[in-house]
């Protein structure tokens, strides 16, 4: 992975706002190189004004997988290399599981796992062929623990993290590390009215998932995380051989991971006994390549 911030080219998809846009910002600042992503390239103008030729504007939707390999040769045409991919671009949705579509589910996961894995697929042999780089999956801390309504968008985030940590494993020989960041609420356009998707209700739920919806709109303009410093961490943990493959970011993602592990790992050993009652009787523990 670079080191050297002059020499160093992100790819960022979804960099015209929130987490995305505070990557692009901070590396800019620093003197280095970015091929952004957004759905529509105008929303950068402002940053080119700033920042000329150094930023590399791309209009693309994520879902739209077969045009991951061209963003990728524009930057590299643009710049000669790419040291760090982010996948970023996505969107949050709420709704109970019978409240969301078919339809709206495969967003989510077009969004959150189809986008990133084919971006992913396209940076590769660059990265495998320079024997160096970095991939920071921009995940949530609903990727690694769910409550109700927000079960599709986990979905996505649950997938990208699995994927993404047998890609840890497969690229580390290379030279290349993965990062999977786990934000809690950051001051994004996140829980905007009209970015945060909203299912069609289901009175029979609202007992369930009311106060859900209305605290996930309530959030806007008023989140903890402060992006500018999510994206100085982010920054900070390329830098670190000793980073971890999964980053919770937040106090709150901390606070909630914590419980969530816990509890988990209590449940398993209170059914250790059961769980292990499956296996043939006298069997001698597996031997696996991992």
């Amino acid at each position: 992975m670079a080191t050297t911030h002059d020499g160093r080219t992100w790819i960022i998809t979804g960099a015209s706002s929130g987490l995305g846009l505070a990557l692009a910002e901070a590396a800019l600042a620093a003197g280095e190189r970015v091929a952004g992503t957004a759905r529509r390239a105008e929303r950068f103008d402002g940053l080119r004004d700033r920042y000329g030729d150094r930023l590399l504007a791309v209009g693309h939707d994520v879902r739209e997988t077969d045009g991951a390999v061209a963003v990728v040769q524009q930057a590299l045409a643009a710049f000669g290399r790419v040291d760090v991919l982010v996948n970023n671009a996505g969107a949050g949705q709420v709704g109970a599981a019978e409240e969301i579509s078919d339809a709206g589910l495969r967003d989510m996961l077009d969004q959150h796992l189809f986008g990133p894995a084919a971006y992913v697929r396209a940076v590769l042999p660059h990265l495998r062929e320079r024997g160096s780089g970095a991939i920071v999956q921009m995940s949530s801390q609903g990727g690694r623990m769910s409550f109700p309504a927000v079960g599709s968008y986990s979905a996505g985030k649950f997938a990208l993290e699995g994927w993404s940590e047998a890609l840890a494993g497969e690229v580390a020989p290379f030279g290349i590390r993965v990062l999977v960041v786990e934000p809690s609420r950051f001051r994004t356009a996140f829980n905007a009215s009209d970015v945060l998707r909203q299912a069609e209700r289901n009175t029979a739920y609202d007992g369930v998932t009311g106060a859900v919806r209305a605290n996930m709109t309530e959030a806007d303009g008023v989140q903890e995380g402060d992006p500018g410093r999510a994206a100085a961490v982010i920054r900070e943990m390329l830098d670190r051989p000793d980073a971890p493959l999964r980053l919770p970011l937040g106090a709150e993602a901390v606070r909630n991971l914590t419980r969530a592990y816990r509890r988990a790992l209590d449940d398993v050993g209170a059914w250790a006994a059961v769980s292990e009652s499956a296996d043939f009787p006298g069997m001698p523990p597996a031997v696996r390549a991992f």
